[in-house]
């Protein structure tokens, strides 16, 4: 059909006949000009092509902007129902928040001063233990609570709240972790006599950069809980704001990272409440005594117990009875196949559009071995690592850093107000940690891994655990103690390592 298509299109025309009746090469390469523009023509992307097929499919080109302030509060609110019942929403978000944060970002200063870094790092130690504003944790855990956030509801605001030294803090600074919807979004200005705009909530300078944010001191969605409840926004200026969100698109704001499964998550759990009635039905086996002729009751039909109340639902193993009955017949429940493969179809839908590994979401290793884990969650880390060190640790840790550093020298605390730092996420569980220790040794025998690489990829701070090492040895060395697992003194077969001094002696 396609050929018939394209060689009706390419047909000579009466024109060209004319031309090749009077100049046959150049009829010819008319025509062959022609072929090349329609092959042309339909090597077009089959995507954007028309018919029936897209009849129906909007694809406005409007800004990531624009469609979040149409969508935003929509879907933050429909994923957090969601999260609050839906059981596979929330070990979705449980997933990606352990994978990122796990145990904490733990900070080491990185001045050129070492005793000035262990200063700063005890100095942090003390703070962080006492930096959350309401109290309910340290900043690990006001870290985790963040990227919540940004996981569920799309975004998270961390404000800095300076505190008196008179407060008895370690530095007097705090942080206030706030949810998306502390932000004023009905306030709206076009221009301002400075050439700044405020764009739902978000005030910018003549330059396009972020200058200000109105929140509101209290949660808006908070109606029951007093009176005193503020109702208009406050100006913060964005230097004592961290706004925390994924840029998917050249966007101001976040949405939930769930949102391309909303409907599916939805669509599930409707699925899967049918799916119980249906199997409470099905073992509703229900006897009902019937007459063989209904001209013998003469009455109304009816359906009574035996204490003869009429029955208006049915249970599991009830035998009913007719007026006037002479036989008895059984429902027959008709089970349905395939109900497990089609509920794993879904969720490894789900599991796509969270971005996660199929296993990580619904806890299912039962079609998995250590290869296929390994490789699956080889492609999840390298996307976890993009996000700690793409997100969070420069748009949220660095900027907490930064005002730990200046809070702490204000106070005349630090003598300077900067400080380089060295961030170090929590390292990953080995899968199977005799193989990965094993790659581990061979790689750094070959030279493509150093030590403190790999100690680094463990979450701990190499220089401390050199140290540790160090101090470790001269204690068993003092004590005269030669452990099996001491690779100074014993070979990794058990073996007594040979004595450098003796390395001219005779056996």
């Amino acid at each position: 059909m396609k050929i018939a298509a394209i060689a009706s299109a390419v047909a000579p025309t009466l024109l060209d006949r004319a031309i090749a009746r009077i100049a046959p090469r150049a009829g010819a390469r008319r025509l062959a000009a022609r072929l090349a523009f329609e092959n042309l023509s339909r090597r077009a992307y089959d995507g954007a092509a028309g018919g029936r097929r897209t009849d129906g499919w909007r694809t406005p080109g409007t800004s990531a902007d624009t469609e979040i302030a149409a969508a935003g509060t929509v879907l933050r609110n429909r994923m957090r129902d969601l999260v609050r019942n839906n059981p596979h929403a929330a070990k979705a978000v449980a997933a990606w928040v352990n994978n990122i944060v796990g145990d904490g970002f733990t900070p080491y200063a990185a001045t050129s001063d070492p005793a000035l870094n262990k200063r700063i790092d005890e100095l942090w130690a003390r703070w962080s233990a006492e930096c959350d504003a309401d109290g309910r944790g340290d900043f690990n855990a006001l870290a985790t609570l963040a990227v919540r956030e940004m996981v569920e509801a799309g975004e998270c605001f961390i404000r800095r709240r300076r505190r008196r030294m008179s407060d008895g803090l370690a530095v007097p600074m705090q942080l206030q972790a706030l949810e998306a919807d502390h932000l004023d979004e009905s306030r709206i200005e076009a221009s301002r006599a400075d050439g700044g705009r405020t764009v739902r909530g978000i005030e910018y300078d003549q330059f396009g950069r972020r200058r200000a944010y109105w929140l509101f001191p209290d949660h808006p969605g908070d109606v029951g809980a007093t009176l005193a409840v503020t109702r208009s926004s406050v100006r913060v200026p964005a230097d004592g704001v961290v706004h925390l969100f994924r840029r998917d698109r050249v966007q101001q704001r976040g949405v939930p990272w769930g949102a391309p499964v909303i409907r599916a998550l939805r669509d599930l759990d409707d699925w899967t409440n049918a799916e119980l009635v249906r199997k409470k039905t099905e073992a509703c086996l229900v006897g009902i005594v019937t007459a063989a002729d209904d001209a013998e009751q003469g009455i109304a039909p009816s359906v009574t117990d035996s204490d003869g109340k009429i029955i208006e639902q049915f249970e599991p193993g009830l035998i009913a009875y007719a007026r006037g009955a002479k036989d008895i017949e059984f429902n027959q429940p008709a089970a349905v196949a395939g109900v497990s493969e089609w509920l794993r179809t879904q969720l490894h839908i789900i599991a796509a559009g969270w971005c996660i590994p199929y296993e990580l979401l619904t806890g299912d290793l039962s079609q998995v071995n250590y290869s296929s884990i390994r490789a699956g969650l080889v492609e999840f880390r390298r996307l976890v690592g993009a996000i700690q060190w793409q997100v969070v640790i420069p748009v949220f840790c660095q900027p907490v850093w930064d005002w730990f550093i200046e809070a702490a020298w204000t106070a005349g605390l630090l003598p300077e107000p900067v400080a380089a730092v060295e961030w170090q996420p929590d390292g990953f569980e080995a899968v199977d940690p005799q193989k990965d220790a094993t790659a581990d040794l061979m790689e750094i025998r070959m030279g493509t891994k150093t030590l403190r690489q790999a100690i680094a990829q463990r979450g701990w701070n190499p220089d401390a655990m050199l140290e540790e090492i160090a101090r470790t040895n001269a204690d068993l060395d003092r004590l005269e103690i030669t452990l099996d697992s001491d690779p100074r003194k014993v070979t990794q077969q058990g073996l007594m390592q040979r004595n450098p001094s003796d390395a001219g002696a005779v056996n």
